[in-house]
């Protein structure tokens, strides 16, 4: 079956950004005011620039920092933007180009180009901020300038805050900005969420075309090329949102496998699972979409107690997903919902409550249930101050222990996988090893890995799944063999019934 969408990449209205920029403005002022400080400073931020490849002349692709992309969506480098908390004014600062720039990259746009595409008020050179600044938001004395820094609960790493020449003439904050903006990306807006939408399509469109293609003795980056042309030819995806993984057999007990030492090289075997956790970056936002599959298109008995046990997991934290629930009992649910159907298996015995008091749950799933996503893949805001990352194994690779609120959008990623490190360690522990029937236990020794990953929207009453890929094992079966998606109704009750047969 030749590739082809049906999508067409949308036009991103920049009143998203202003939008953005319109509910930090708010979001300082409710500040400011409860801190009875004047609503007045200049929100100021630095922009990325291009880097080059150790000491070459390469220049890397660039990609704008985060947060400016969030509040002003420019695409360019070398840019600085300001809002005025008072009058909510906007302000980008460009780079000033060298002449010989036309030549050797294209046109120099004039300033009014810019105020024209990103729907700013002002738009000055920046070599000129501090003459803009001292001029315009000079009147109550030293303008105060809020500047961006604060630590990434996700990296460990802090963000830079602007620096210009001439800025000692100014007052800085360094402490308010930061936290204010970040609870504002945490909730989506329906301009924000229709872009995601946008990428969890094409990105869900190209997982299918990967499936469809897989083979027997190709390779895991032929894979990886399949997704990267799909959502970049059909869908106008220049970034991926993170490095891809396309791990094959006991690679996909590697969680993220595909890095520079672990380069999705290996060659796809008959009877090998496959787990592609892969997604397409459009206008900044992202998807983070995980299907895992067997390659021959035939799911073995070992395959669908494996799957089924992380599907179902997968479907009952979306059914019990909506405002006010704690991300963590989110967790924990997975692993219940798990750790029953292994022990219906046999894989494991015992009580189930008492697995989970000795956190049994981390040998199979040693990572979190979930992360924010957004403008960054694994989107900031999941600790914000007073709220501790928990210690226990598993919990404490959770990137939130937030409740949920209307708006967030945020991943559910469960996922089983035959760790051979966690597994000795767990044979090793007195109290754990008795959980396991380790004769079964052996018999997925070389099996990997198994995730299923959606990436969900919270609404007023529960939540929406944004990514639309096969699931069940027979859809999944279905299209691997050629039909279309979403299944026809004839074929999926065929396909559904024959399942039912043979698993009878």
């Amino acid at each position: 079956m030749a590739a082809s969408s049906s999508l067409a990449p949308p036009a991103v209205p920049m009143e998203l950004h202003a939008g953005n920029r319109d509910r930090l403005v708010a979001a300082l002022r409710g500040h400011l005011s409860a801190s009875a400080r004047p609503p007045r400073g200049l929100v100021l931020l630095q922009g990325g620039d291009e880097q080059t490849r150790y000491c070459t002349d390469h220049l890397e692709l660039f990609r704008q920092e985060s947060y400016f992309a969030y509040l002003f969506g420019v695409r360019e480098p070398g840019f600085y933007g300001a809002i005025d908390i008072a009058s909510g004014q906007s302000i980008l600062f460009a780079p000033r180009l060298p002449a010989d720039y036309a030549v050797w990259m294209g046109e120099i746009k004039p300033l009014s180009y810019f105020k024209d595409t990103y729907k700013v008020d002002m738009v000055f050179y920046v070599d000129e901020i501090t003459q803009v600044v001292q001029d315009r938001f000079g009147n109550h004395g030293k303008p105060l300038l809020f500047l961006l820094y604060g630590k990434n609960t996700d990296s460990g790493n802090f963000s830079k805050p602007a620096s210009f020449k001439g800025m000692e003439k100014f007052d800085t904050d360094l402490s308010t900005l930061h936290p204010i903006l970040t609870e504002c990306r945490v909730i989506k807006s329906d301009l924000e969420l229709a872009v995601i939408q946008y990428a969890n399509d094409i990105s869900s469109e190209a997982h299918i075309e990967v499936m469809r293609r897989a083979r027997p003795g190709m390779k895991e980056y032929q894979l990886e090329s399949i997704f990267l042309h799909h959502v970049y030819m059909y869908g106008g995806c220049r970034h991926c949102s993170y490095t891809c993984i396309c791990a094959t057999g006991d690679n996909s007990a590697v969680l993220h496998y595909g890095h520079a030492a672990a380069p999705n090289d290996r060659t796809l075997n008959d009877g090998d699972m496959a787990l592609m956790d892969m997604g397409g970056e459009y206008h900044f936002y992202g998807s983070d979409i995980t299907c895992s599959y067997p390659i021959n298109g035939k799911f073995n008995s070992s395959q669908i107690i494996i799957y089924n046990a992380v599907l179902k997991a997968h479907n009952a934290v979306i059914l019990h997903m909506r405002p006010g629930v704690s991300y963590m009992d989110m967790h924990k649910l997975a692993e219940l919902e798990m750790l029953e159907s292994l022990r219906k298996e046999q894989i494991l015995q015992g009580d189930v409550d008492d697995m989970m008091a000795q956190r049994l749950g981390a040998v199979f799933m040693p990572h979190g249930l979930g992360h924010l996503l957004g403008i960054d893949t694994h989107d900031p805001g999941g600790y914000p101050e007073g709220l501790e990352r928990p210690k226990e194994p598993g919990l404490s690779s959770l990137r939130t222990t937030r409740e949920l609120k209307e708006g967030m959008v945020i991943t559910v990623e469960p996922g089983c996988y035959f760790i051979d490190t966690l597994l000795t360690k767990a044979r090793n522990d007195p109290i754990s090893s008795k959980f396991f029937n380790w004769q079964e236990v052996e018999k997925y020794k070389s099996f990997g890995g198994v995730r299923i990953e959606s990436d969900v929207y919270v609404t007023a009453e529960g939540c929406r799944n944004l990514t639309n890929c096969p699931r069940e094992t027979w859809e999944i079966e279905a299209v691997m063999a050629g039909a279309p998606w979403p299944l026809p109704a004839s074929t999926a009750a065929a396909a559904e019934n024959g399942v039912s047969k043979a698993s009878a």
